[in-house]
């Protein structure tokens, strides 16, 4: 089991930047793609970023893609969304996620077992 912990969502302005952090717990990641998720109010949950814990192998969606960072520390087992030039439909509940294995359908968003409890991100205009 993995134990995934969110945390670093707020309320900020237009044009800000935020970090969300994922402390994963439980096992040895080496294996695994982890990413983050998000859900906006009455749509379906959204693949934003994914990133293979071993090699350090990113994939973004397009939608942040030259926005958003993701990254990893393998000795403090966490993960990081670093998300710049914030826009209001990027308000969601932020999810970290994890998938017990590194493929292309991982790395786009699929197969995901382990799941945070979400932060929440309000980007106002």
């Amino acid at each position: 089991q993995v134990q995934l912990v969110e945390s670093g969502g707020g309320l900020v302005q237009a044009g800000d930047s935020l970090r969300l952090l994922c402390a994963a717990s439980g096992r040895t990641l080496t294996s695994y793609t982890m990413g983050w998720f998000r859900q906006a109010p009455g749509k379906e949950r959204e693949f934003v970023s994914s990133i293979s814990w071993g090699s350090g192998r990113t994939y973004y969606a397009d939608s942040v893609k030259g926005r958003f960072t993701i990254s990893r520390d393998s000795f403090k087992n966490t993960m990081a969304l670093q998300m710049n030039d914030l826009k209001p439909e990027d308000t969601a509940v932020y999810y970290c996620a994890g998938a017990a294995a590194v493929s292309q359908r991982t790395m786009a968003g699929y197969g995901y077992n382990y799941w945070g409890q979400g932060t929440q991100v309000t980007v106002s205009s």
